[in-house]
């Protein structure tokens, strides 16, 4: 019989680039999962470590069957792995965020030096190698070792679970097929409902190592989302002559339909069903990707809290056991590959190993409708014939390997939409950041218009959106590019109302609900994170925005008063923002009633303050509160800028026959002198804004989105990329030019 054991514990570690032949007594000892850039990849400045590193484990030979097989199995390593046993070398895998196994057995002694190279270093071949993310190395998820019979189910190609079930809904009956493939002949095959009740059985003789086995099921209980996330369980068991199980694998299923319609969304079972949730990022704060169990519990607890049904796995293969929530949580599912950001000519055969592992490993998971062919590959703004060709080798692939679900893209906001490439997956999605790096608020529901009504017949959604919040910012007056709370919440309330006019969307993903790291960033008061999150880096801070999300899509009763933070006020006269989910809300300054008033997700009061207080929000026995003090000047730490750039110039002492930052970028572009003045500038915001921001810097089509604004605007949206210094020297040098 097969079995598993954890091999985790006991490993040696080092950054010296060599294969030991025993291991070396300073070596640093350690358990997995482990990566080497849980700090130094979040903290900022682009220089965390990125090269190959040597893990060791020592090891008596396990107990066998006679003629039976050891293999081992890697959940993640990042990026490329290279395995040795006893000095031979065993295979190489590339990419950072799949399973592989290899087979231990003809190298195996009574005593064993197991050895692992794992590199992240900076190659034209293994993607990711340019995103807004930190690309940590090191063995991070778990390793086991599994030893089997001789005859046993297939544990190599591409990673295998060793079982693929297919369950089709047609007039209100379940249609299963069930394929497995193994060493052995003989293969019981059982359904299994949730109380584990035999459903169908049967045993199938396999011809050529490859078995299939097809049952009916009558009014089968549908995988209905999270009202109702069923899941029967398929088990496959090898048989010797004698009947005798020597081998089993097993899978969760969901019978469920679902489709994608031009006018109503997603469709879940034949109903309407609105997919609206979140992205998520793996790693944790301090830890890297090397997170645990309980921290992808956790995870999955916030992202439930807020009411999300639908989350968008980014920008790579997540692992098992959080697919496994998903399917058990109900929430539906994209998954995608990292290929990201920067198409790589010498790429392609890894954009095709990464696709086949992720469909082939994650086939069983119900929760999953969709496959991701890539995100923002053409940011650079460089379309070239390798780059849709590789696309379309993807996309032909997707349905070559499953009939049963459609590719999709998320593009970025300066792809043209009527570019060929958009039309290219079966489904796609944009991320608009349109209120934040760029532009106004209103422009995202202009585009979705515009598209809609150029292209009503496709299917398109919202894959990314969001703006960055550092809980320290607070302010009364927010506006773009400020970090605080309070704009992050401004803008999420307006793109609530943008998706809630627009049913057609198939999803739309919020980026990000947590906060995660990207060591190339340094804005917002931080240094190596984006803080676009809901949730701080660590888990344990919930933005305002977050509560605006549940107000919307949580049942679960509640109330908020925002801006909790923003303790020091200067003015006598002071609003505060609610969110809740409840009809109704009082208002109390220090005890005292002030004023009760219907709502609808999101209400506002004003209270003149004087000295210390206690604001309390109150709704039948919910109740919320925090502490407020008048100060007479502002508390200038609640400022990324200690300043405000609209009043940095004054009108007036600006000669209109000269160049200034009141002047649009196109016009300051158009002219040799002044354009070099203002790249000189716009490649320090770049450095800020980490590697997708110096990757983009070719799109034309950027370039035409940001020609009509003003200098000005977009140095405000800038935030602290750039400093009033900075600012003030180059409308200088700009006023030097005559136009």
């Amino acid at each position: 019989m097969r079995t598993i054991e954890t091999f985790n514990a006991n490993w040696f570690f080092s950054k010296e680039n060599i294969i030991p032949t025993e291991v070396p007594d300073h070596w640093q000892t350690l358990d997995l999962p482990h990566t080497w850039n849980n700090i130094d990849g979040q903290d900022g400045g682009n220089d965390y470590y990125r090269g190959t590193c040597v893990y060791a484990k020592t090891f008596s030979k396990p107990s066998m069957e006679t003629d039976g097989k050891a293999y081992l199995e890697f959940a993640g390593v990042a990026m490329t792995a290279n395995v040795y046993l006893n000095g031979q070398h065993l295979g190489e895998h590339k990419g950072g965020y799949s399973t592989f196994r290899l087979d231990l057995t003809p190298a195996l002694q009574e005593e064993n030096l197991l050895v692992v190279t794992a590199d992240n270093s900076d190659n034209d071949s293994v993607y990711p190698q340019k995103a807004d993310f930190t690309f940590y190395g090191g063995i991070y998820r778990d390793v086991k070792l599994i030893c089997l019979p001789e005859n046993h189910f297939e544990l190599i190609k591409d990673g295998t679970p060793g079982i693929k079930a297919t369950p089709i809904i047609e007039n209100n009956k379940g249609h299963l097929t069930v394929e497995t493939w193994q060493t052995g002949s003989l293969i019981k095959y059982t359904l299994f409902d949730q109380d584990k009740t035999i459903v169908s059985t049967a045993i199938i003789a396999s011809e050529k190592g490859y078995g299939k086995w097809t049952a009916q099921v009558e009014n089968p209980n549908l995988w209905e989302g999270l009202s109702n996330p069923y899941l029967y369980t398929v088990q496959a068991e090898l048989l010797n002559e004698s009947n005798q199980v020597i081998d089993t694998v097993s899978t969760s299923i969901g019978f469920r339909s679902f489709a994608f319609d031009k006018d109503k969304g997603f469709i879940l079972n034949g109903k309407p069903y609105p997919l609206r949730g979140v992205s998520r990022h793996q790693d944790f704060a301090e830890i890297g990707n090397a997170i645990t169990y309980d921290i992808q519990v956790n995870d999955m607890e916030l992202i439930k809290e807020i009411g999300a049904n639908t989350i968008r796995l980014a920008h790579y293969q997540h692992s098992q056991e959080f697919y496994d929530l998903c399917d058990k949580e109900g929430m539906v599912i994209w998954a995608e590959i990292p290929y990201i950001t920067k198409h790589m000519p010498n790429g392609r055969d890894n954009t095709i190993s990464q696709m086949r592992e992720l469909v082939t490993q994650c086939y069983n998971h119900p929760s999953i409708v969709c496959w991701g062919l890539s995100n923002e590959i053409t940011a650079t703004g460089k379309i070239t014939d390798d780059l849709v060709e590789n696309h379309q080798v993807l996309n032909d692939l997707c349905h070559q390997m499953d009939k049963t679900r459609p590719t999709s893209m998320a593009h970025v906001f300066m792809l043209e939409i009527d570019h060929p490439i958009v039309g290219l997956p079966d489904i796609s999605s944009y991320n608009l950041y349109f209120g934040w790096y760029l532009g106004s608020l209103e422009q995202n529901d202009q585009f979705f218009d515009d598209f809609h009504t150029k292209y009503p017949d496709r299917i398109i959604g919202f894959s990314e959106y969001g703006a960055d919040a550092n809980p320290t910012f607070q302010t009364s007056n927010p506006e773009v590019g400020d970090y605080t709370e309070a704009y992050q919440a401004l803008y999420h309330e307006h793109i609530l109302e943008c998706i809630e006019k627009r049913p057609y969307l198939w999803a739309t993903h919020v980026w990000n609900m947590f906060d995660f790291a990207a060591d190339g960033r340094d804005e917002g008061g931080s240094h190596g994170l984006n803080q676009k999150g809901l949730v701080s880096f660590d888990r344990k801070y919930k933005k305002d925005a977050f509560y605006l999300y549940k107000a919307h899509w949580s049942d679960e009763p509640f109330i908020h008063l925002c801006d909790k933070n923003y303790v020091e006020r200067s003015e006598s006269e002071t609003s505060f923002k609610v969110y809740t989910n409840q009809d109704q809300v009082s208002i109390y300054l220090d005890g005292q009633l002030m004023e009760s008033k219907q709502i609808d997700k999101k209400g506002s009061f004003s209270l003149t303050i004087s000295g210390q207080h206690t604001i309390e929000i109150k709704s039948g026995n919910l109740s919320d509160s925090s502490f407020v003090k008048k100060v007479d000047e502002p508390n200038l730490s609640y400022r990324f800028a200690k300043e405000d750039i609209i009043n940095w110039f004054d009108a007036d002492d600006i000669d209109q026959t000269c160049f200034s930052i009141n002047d649009t970028l196109g016009e300051i572009s158009a002219n040799p002198d002044s354009g070099a003045v203002l790249n000189a500038i716009m490649a320090k915001v770049k450095e800020k804004r980490g590697d997708v921001a110096k990757e983009a810097t070719g799109n034309e089509n950027l370039r035409k989105m940001m020609a009509g604004m003003s200098l000005k605007q977009l140095l405000k949206q800038a935030g602290d990329t750039v400093s009033k210094e900075q600012i003030n020297q180059l409308n200088k040098s700009l006023q030097k030019i005559k136009k």
